[in-house]
């Protein structure tokens, strides 16, 4: 059908960074399409398929295509048929951020027709659940800000060589909740915290102090080794799933000592693998 050697669908909610996902995906060297109506989808990838060094998509669905959207899932069968398999990265926040934003923004949401701003993201959802369940990434920006959108999907895109899996390892404090795009979750609480520790409670799981009380008790190393295993076990049967974007959350009670260091450490090992890896620490800085 084309040349285009990999397809990205970036979708979600109104507000929840799709403009900042497509600016970032321009620069690591995609050629971005945003708001294209879904039967034009094959068309656009035949026609780039057909120029010269343009071998990386992305395009920007969602619910803007107003009456063309229950269209999109035709189109993405047409494409998996002809051996090319979209990866889906979807986009979402909390209702409260999104309204937030909504309101900064002062544009309409497409959905709303007279009633509540909040009713437009309640259709916006129903309308975009199927797709959701369908996603090989889902990025939760609620407590992201651009920067670190940014910097995630950069990671995860930049590196056009690596055909396997991609890894984020994200931070968080279990008092302000687990992040909703995990795919994988461990709790770092069976440590020492650091809290507790006079000279220690000021700083944070990026300090050297902190990151060396957590790494010396021997349950972390322990922790670190078994779940390194884990990983490794499940990168090959991922890939053969075409699942190729992995969340892996690690919390702490409040987001900023041990999930912290250990993230970090669990990020560093993943890299050392060849698994392209970011981390992010969702939490740190809210104390």
């Amino acid at each position: 059908m084309s040349a285009i050697d990999e397809l990205v669908l970036v979708t979600g909610m109104t507000g929840a960074g799709r403009s900042t996902t497509a600016k970032v995906l321009e620069d690591v060297g995609f050629f971005v399409v945003d708001n294209l109506p879904p039967q034009m989808l094959g068309g656009t990838v035949e026609l780039l398929g057909q120029s010269e060094g343009a071998s990386r998509l992305a395009v920007v669905v969602d619910a803007r295509s107003g009456q063309f959207f229950p269209a999109l899932n035709g189109a993405l069968d047409e494409l998996r048929s002809a051996g090319l398999r979209p990866q889906i990265v979807y986009l979402e926040a909390s209702d409260e951020v999104l309204v937030r934003r909504q309101e900064a923004a002062r544009r309409p949401h497409p959905l709303i027709s007279g009633g509540r701003l909040l009713d437009g993201f309640q259709r916006e959802r129903e309308l975009l659940r199927v797709l959701r369940g369908a996603a090989d990434m889902v990025i939760d920006t609620t407590n992201l800000n651009v920067h670190q959108l940014a910097a995630k999907v950069s990671t995860t895109f930049a590196d056009v060589t690596n055909a396997g899996l991609r890894a984020t390892v994200v931070s968080f404090g279990f008092k302000y909740g687990i992040p909703v795009d995990a795919d994988m979750v461990a709790d770092m609480r069976f440590l020492p915290n650091p809290h507790w520790v006079d000279d220690l409670r000021p700083l944070t799981g990026l300090d050297e102090p902190v990151r060396d009380f957590v790494r010396s008790q021997p349950a972390a190393e322990d922790f670190l080794d078994q779940y390194e295993k884990l990983l490794l076990t499940l990168t090959d049967a991922y890939v053969r799933e075409n699942k190729r974007f992995l969340s892996i959350a690690i919390g702490c009670t409040g987001g900023k000592h041990r999930s912290v260091a250990m993230s970090e450490s669990l990020g560093e090992r993943l890299r050392a693998h060849g698994i392209p890896s970011v981390v992010v620490h969702r939490d740190l800085g809210r104390e």
